[in-house]
């Protein structure tokens, strides 16, 4: 019986799953991706079951199989690409700079696992710090990109990907819970209620060429990130094309539900009390959040120089979608903005920084793996 060899660590890792099932379903936190990640954890620590990644031949193992091959995520790019309108950044390209500043928070995790490491492995047993390529796929998650947190970790770091996975997925359900507090130190009450043009509509011949010309481009300067972006463009072609209604119908939907359920699945899965509970996961929840609130600030520092530019034209409250949580991040400028001024409309706005990101993150990936894959 497996009651009999429940373990301490496995009772923790189940309550865990518990308040995530519970912030899933009651207070309906991202529920399509946080209810089977939480379930997945659920399963996978009782003992006997054979339902953790790491049961050689059980259904778990089969499934975390799409993960460690690579698969999972570039399709789910493909299917983010059948759904987004890249109209709002191709009539505004300098709304690209936000989600620029959005990877801040990459770089400012990257630095704080190397320095964490040099001040605590030398007095925390068991803990001998994180390399180079560790603390770059701890950084990833400031990205806000689970898709592309997981590629990248799954290649230089497949040791730290169930942490890793775990911390950008809880994140990015917690955008709403996450990113308003931020929003509001670094705004003015003038500046929230700035209200910003509709975006001028994009022809159609643009809107076509765009996923070829930026298909084209990383592939011959970022080959590395090539499988994110080139899924990425190929959705949003298909898309923009209007020749294959019936494919952009399933990307949009059932794909995107069915990849999204089996990658929670499977990271749930691969969360288990030996794995989980240890100073180093501690180490990476947090540094997760560091990277995840300097992207937040990142963003809205530089939609606030762009205010400064353009004599007030750009509401910085845009400045939370310089990270690639897609639309979640774009919801919150949304809501946030309507709350200061019921007349603002910044949906669309905010959506040009999101697609930035959603491609500068990839981009950075992709640099990470060349350097050190």
């Amino acid at each position: 019986m497996g009651l009999l060899e429940l373990s301490f660590g496995q009772v923790v890792m189940i309550g865990i799953s518990f308040v995530l099932i519970y912030l899933a379903i009651v207070k309906k936190y991202e529920p399509l991706l946080l209810l089977p990640l939480a379930f997945g954890m659920f399963i996978a620590n009782i003992p006997v079951s054979g339902l953790s990644v790491y049961d050689e031949g059980g259904l778990m193992y089969y499934l975390y199989q799409g993960i460690q091959l690579g698969i999972y995520p570039p399709l789910i790019f493909l299917c983010i690409g059948a759904m987004t309108d890249f109209s709002p950044l191709i009539s505004s390209p300098k709304s690209a700079l936000i989600g620029l500043g959005g990877q801040l928070g990459i770089f400012v995790a990257l630095g704080g696992a190397l320095l964490l490491s040099g001040w605590l492995a030398p007095v925390i047993p068991g803990f001998d710090g994180f390399t180079f390529r560790q603390a770059a796929s701890i950084g990833m998650i400031g990205s806000s990109d689970g898709p592309t947190s997981i590629y990248l970790s799954e290649l230089l770091a497949p040791e730290l990907l169930p942490t890793i996975a775990i911390a950008a997925y809880s994140y990015m359900a917690l955008v709403p819970l996450i990113q308003p507090p931020i929003m509001r130190a670094l705004t003015t009450q003038k500046e929230r209620v700035i209200e910003m043009p509709v975006p001028n509509k994009v022809s159609k011949k643009k809107r076509i060429l765009f996923p070829i010309i930026v298909t084209l481009a990383t592939l011959l300067l970022v080959p590395s990130a090539g499988p994110l972006v080139a899924m990425l463009m190929l959705g949003n072609l298909i898309r923009e094309s209007g020749a294959a209604k019936r494919l952009v119908r399933a990307l949009q939907n059932d794909l995107l539900s069915i990849l999204t359920m089996l990658i929670g699945l499977s990271i749930g899965a691969t969360a288990t009390a030996d794995r989980i509970l240890n100073v180093q996961t501690i180490l990476v929840i947090v540094l997760g959040l560091v990277a995840f609130c300097f992207g937040t600030v990142g963003g809205v520092l530089i939609a606030k120089i762009m205010n400064k530019a353009t004599k007030g034209k750009v509401n910085p409250l845009i400045g939370n979608a310089g990270v690639s949580a897609m639309p979640m991040a774009a919801r919150v400028s949304q809501k946030m903005a309507r709350r200061y001024n019921p007349h603002n409309h910044l949906l669309m706005h905010a959506m040009g920084p999101i697609v930035a990101s959603t491609v500068g993150s990839a981009v950075i990936a992709g640099i990470f793996i060349a350097m050190f894959g």
